[in-house]
């Protein structure tokens, strides 16, 4: 790669890390996006590209590298996610090196569908997280699976939110501070059986982390990672009966649509799971509605009938 080029990736880098405090998962996806762009560049070039040529690249080159990834059968979801990072790139070098692109600034990202969020019932999500306590035979680690469910279905917080968590965030006694994305902090209140779970784990566990340090802990005493976490749901999808769709965001989700199938406001619920948009929480009422569709379908004598 071009010296130039690669400091300036090596500094968006540190700009997305440092500044717009990304996700280590979402940088990662990012780089690998924009480094599969330049390679293709390369490939359909015949040569490396340099800084400074890439202000030159046209609509025509832009579509051919989106044309590549189409005919490897990339889904339209994750051309979108690329084109997204190249952008992100491209901004970067606009503000920070004087080096725009028009072409790419013209160029359409791939229509997505709009897919709606698939919540466990009312019973299965409580079920789900009361069963979490018979996976392990360790009972500081039952304790804490359970605790991290609830705070999951509890709660609504993502799964990286609630395995971020530190004592200092349950300081507030029946209020938790929690850190979603881009840093922004939210208040949550700690319903007492989300707190006692966390209480009974703390009080179980055999590792003691710092204040600042994450809470919850691996069996060797690291930081708990999301992958234990999905493997628990996996289990207990098996052990239950559940849908595929069982993941610990569907507890996230179910947290939401019950909430507002128990007359919710869908403000107050944009605020609890920490969305930037309201566009983004009102897909819980498409779920509602669907759900009440079926129900009227299911039990109306005149349902369906000319």
């Amino acid at each position: 790669m071009d010296p130039a080029l690669r400091a300036v990736r090596d500094e968006w880098h540190d700009y997305l890390v440092a500044e717009r405090r990304l996700a280590a998962n979402t940088v990662a996806a990012y780089e690998r996006d924009v480094d599969a762009f330049l390679a293709f560049l390369t490939e359909y070039r015949g040569a490396s590209p340099r800084l400074n040529d890439l202000s030159s690249l046209t609509a025509g080159d832009f579509r051919a590298w989106l044309a590549e990834r189409i005919r490897r059968g990339l889904t339209h979801r994750s051309n979108a996610r690329a084109l997204s990072a190249v952008k992100a790139f491209f901004r970067f070098l606009d503000r920070r090196k004087g080096i725009g692109n028009a072409a790419l600034d013209a160029l359409a990202s791939p229509k997505l569908p709009q897919g709606l969020p698939r919540p466990l019932a009312a019973e299965a999500a409580r079920k789900t997280v009361s069963a979490s306590d018979v996976v392990s035979e360790e009972p500081w680690v039952a304790a804490r699976d359970t605790a991290v469910l609830m705070l999951l279905y509890g709660c609504g917080l993502r799964i990286s939110e609630a395995l971020s968590l530190t004592s200092r965030d349950f300081a507030a006694g029946d209020v938790l501070r929690v850190t979603g994305k881009g840093g922004r902090e939210r208040l949550v209140p700690l319903l007492p059986a989300v707190r006692e779970a966390v209480d009974q784990y703390r009080d179980l566990c055999p590792f003691q982390p710092a204040p600042d340090e994450p809470l919850f802990r691996g069996v060797r005493g690291g930081p708990l990672g999301a992958r234990a976490v999905q493997k628990l749901m996996q289990t207990l999808r098996g052990a239950l009966g559940l849908p595929e769709s069982a993941t610990p965001h569907a507890l996230r989700h179910s947290f939401a649509t019950h909430l507002l199938a128990s007359g919710g406001d869908l403000r107050a619920i944009q605020e609890l799971l920490g969305h930037a948009n309201l566009s983004t929480t009102q897909h819980y009422t498409a779920v509602d509605m669907t759900r009440l569709t079926e129900i009227y379908e299911a039990a109306h004598p005149r349902a369906g009938k000319k």
